[in-house]
């Protein structure tokens, strides 16, 4: 039996309840030793980890929403706020760097109207963020997006690798 929260919908998340986490937390057998994957799942499913969801977690798993909270704030991997359907990750590496990522970041940013304060676009279709090294010094300046590398990138590639995935979006 769920608890009586857990047919409500989520604050802020119209159509998501609580069942998805529920069946969650089942599939890693209600562990507290689990934390990570349970939490990577329900990412994987929010796109970020709701507050109240963390707070749920914790409450199905016996330990302070702190705890859930510290281990969701400590890896990088993890997002507090929603993320955008293509999460673009720019490589700010040394040799990214070196080889002029910065005015592909402006370009980005420029042409979603985003921000490092606003990363992701209002419609959620798109995050832009940087990166420390994505691991393809080779093919400086790299640009991923979702799983798919992209290398030597410019600025104008940047645009039109943003613009086929709206074309593709507006096409479906």
């Amino acid at each position: 039996m769920l608890p009586e929260e857990a047919s409500q919908p989520l604050s802020g998340l119209p159509g998501r309840q609580f069942q998805k986490v529920c069946d969650i937390l089942a599939s890693h057998g209600h562990r507290r030793s689990r934390l990570i994957p349970i939490l990577q799942a329900v990412q994987e499913e929010y796109r970020y980890l709701p507050e109240e969801v963390m707070t749920y977690v914790a409450t199905s798993l016996h330990i302070p929403p702190a705890e859930v909270y510290g281990v969701a704030t400590f890896y990088a991997h993890f997002a507090l706020a929603p993320k955008g359907k293509y999460v673009i990750r720019l490589c700010d590496g040394t040799a990214c760097h070196v080889k002029r990522s910065m005015p592909i970041l402006e370009a980005l940013r420029e042409k979603l109207r985003v921000s490092e304060e606003r990363p992701t676009t209002a419609d959620l279709l798109f995050t832009v963020e940087t990166v420390s090294c994505l691991g393809a010094c080779g093919l400086a300046p790299v640009l991923l997006v979702n799983d798919q590398v992209h290398g030597q990138v410019t600025p104008q590639a940047a645009c039109a690798i943003v613009d086929g995935i709206v074309t593709k979006e507006t096409a479906q």
